[in-house]
């Protein structure tokens, strides 16, 4: 990392509540003793962090017009808050809390909504293992604390944009999201990741706990939408009590470095976690994600499906680890990875990983890496569609079924024209998709 992360960190320290400090002090400190990864590190051997070798200023506030920001997101008919390099921008954002659901940014909180993240904060991270969750933490200076109320069932979604506008330099931000659902409640949640443009690159390190209380749904997207030089490293940790539910859908696109790390524990029985996510490099472009559930009680379940295409000259990555816990007995846990390459050029590298300590469980895990099928493309071209379009129309369906997992119609609506775009680059060849 450039030499300028330390007035990096002094900036964030400055900007943040006193009642932050401890945390963030600590955070430092452990920043401190943890050592960059390197290729020699296994969980990072097919992903340099090399991009991130330069200075980063802190990011600092640009307006965006409401056009170019409505252009950036989908309208899913959300209540949304939107972020521009992490500062709140209320005359960008729209729309009415419903009655059950508290937000409040780090800045704002009052003593009590102050004395439930210090107590939270931090409990669905993972002890070790993590480092930019580390760094994060290290340079938090606000957050976005959301609770959901017992028994409270949100019916419209809430969207988070979170943006990056380039203004002459490096610069970086660090996301912060704590969800707490409340006992038995209900909630949608699209965080979505995009870039406004610039000249100079940008470094989201941004970093998402999700606390599920027994009972509680939640369904959270993370769209990770930024591309060319806006760099990405974030996590999504989430830990779910007895009978809890957790939809999670991820849609990445690739950028010169994208790295995802979702962690699930699942911590009292009965608890449930979907995974499903899309990753789409092409060009130069790098994506990785690395999913790890932790099955730690017995009577648990999940499903996990990810399926990437990757073109040109594109990089991905998909590590993904099922972890069974000696007590985690009657567990049952499916995972798979499927790949197209569209290019002979392009790379990925899919390592599923089954961890069990238990003797009664049922579990599955496969991974896939194929080319355009030959006999599906002489069906297509034989009926008088040309070789691109057929190209566009298996690639396309290649990750259409994974899309339909979206819980969220409107977001499924919404992707899929883009989704077809990213397929078609001419736009004659995509008017059988949207």
């Amino acid at each position: 990392m450039g030499s300028s992360m330390h007035d990096t960190l002094a900036a964030a320290a400055a900007a943040a509540p006193g009642w932050l400090a401890p945390a963030r002090d600590a955070a430092r400190q452990a920043w401190a003793e943890t050592p960059l990864p390197t290729r020699k590190t296994e969980q990072w051997k097919y992903t340099s962090i090399a991009p991130l070798e330069q200075d980063f200023g802190p990011g600092r506030p640009v307006e965006l017009d409401a056009a170019t920001v409505d252009a950036l997101l989908p309208d899913i008919g959300a209540l949304r808050l939107v972020f521009v390099n992490g500062h709140f921008a209320p005359a960008l954002s729209s729309g009415e809390l419903p009655e059950g659901l508290e937000l409040v940014r780090f800045a704002e909180a009052d003593d009590s909504q102050a004395a439930r993240i210090r107590e939270h904060l931090g409990s669905a991270l993972p002890e070790a293992g993590h480092p930019f969750a580390t760094l994060n933490g290290a340079a938090l200076g606000d957050g976005l604390f959301l609770a959901i109320a017992p028994g409270a069932s949100i019916r419209e979604p809430l969207q988070l944009a979170w943006l990056t506008a380039g203004d002459g330099q490096a610069f970086t931000v660090t996301p912060r999201l704590l969800l707490l659902a409340g006992e038995n409640s209900c909630l949608s949640v699209v965080e979505h990741f995009a870039d406004a443009g610039g000249s100079a690159p940008s470094f989201s390190n941004a970093v998402t706990e999700l606390l599920l209380a027994p009972g509680a749904t939640v369904n959270h997207y993370r769209l990770n939408l930024e591309q060319g030089r806006a760099l990405h490293i974030g996590g999504v940790h989430a830990r779910l009590e007895r009978d809890a539910t957790l939809n999670g859908f991820c849609l990445g696109l690739g950028a010169d470095l994208k790295r995802l790390d979702l962690v699930v524990t699942l911590a009292g029985p009965g608890a449930h976690a979907e995974l499903d996510g899309i990753y789409l490099p092409r060009g130069d472009e790098h994506v990785d994600y690395h999913t790890c559930l932790e099955h730690a009680v017995p009577h648990c379940t999940s499903m996990e499906t990810f399926r990437g295409v990757i073109g040109d000259r594109a990089r991905a990555v998909f590590n993904g680890r099922i972890h069974i816990h000696p007590q985690a007995q009657k567990t049952r846990a499916e995972l798979s990875n499927k790949n197209l390459l569209t290019s002979a050029d392009a790379e990925v590298n899919s390592k599923p990983e089954l961890e069990i300590y238990a003797d009664d469980v049922q579990c599955a895990h496969g991974a896939t890496v194929a080319q355009l099928d030959a006999l599906s493309l002489h069906y297509l071209r034989s009926r008088g569609v040309s070789r691109e379009e057929a190209q566009v129309m298996l690639s396309f369906g290649f990750v259409n079924e994974v899309l339909e997992s979206a819980r969220l119609e409107p977001l499924r609506d919404a992707l899929r024209p883009l989704l077809a775009r990213r397929f078609a680059r001419d736009p004659s060849l995509m008017r059988h998709l949207a």
